[in-house]
């Protein structure tokens, strides 16, 4: 059950992606969030079950990049382009990816129960989706999506709920 949980999170962000090509961000914006539920929930339900594995960790590790990494910084970069901000665009969707990528190597890695080691992804991206609508101005997003992507691969520890 949490993989499929899982699976849904990942083609949610195929989905929010293929929204960003096709010029619906509002779209877009919901597969991520909803992207983000189910990311919550296949983690209660591995827990629940008993059903924590090497595979689950690595497959939600994966998902999570496409749907808070990938998709939000597309997202990120079209809305961009529309504001004829096509380098910095480009440079903040790289920089937004490569951090998550990052943080999401160093979770797997890391066995803390009882705090993230930087921002998680899921959070992060859901916040960038969430911003890209709401503040019309994209040089101020793309300056919080560098926060963003930073504050992933910081040293803040942040507690787990």
């Amino acid at each position: 059950m949490p993989n499929l949980c899982t699976a849904a999170n990942l083609l949610l962000g195929v989905s929010a992606i293929t929204s960003v090509i096709n010029y619906n961000f509002q779209l877009s914006v919901v597969l991520i969030v909803l992207a983000a539920v189910l990311d919550r929930v296949d983690g209660i339900l591995a827990r629940r079950c008993n059903a924590v594995s090497n595979f689950g960790k690595e497959f939600d590790s994966l998902a999570d990049l496409v749907s808070f990494g990938v998709a939000p910084a597309a997202l990120l970069y079209s809305s961009a382009l529309a504001h004829h901000l096509s380098t910095p665009g480009l440079l903040c969707f790289l920089l937004f990816t490569l951090c998550g990528a990052l943080r999401l190597a160093r979770f797997n890695v890391t066995q803390s129960t009882t705090f993230f080691l930087g921002v998680p992804i899921t959070a992060a991206g859901a916040i960038l989706s969430i911003l890209v609508l709401l503040v019309p101005s994209t040089p101020a997003v793309l300056i919080l999506s560098i926060i963003l992507a930073l504050l992933m691969v910081s040293s803040i520890r942040i507690p787990k709920i």
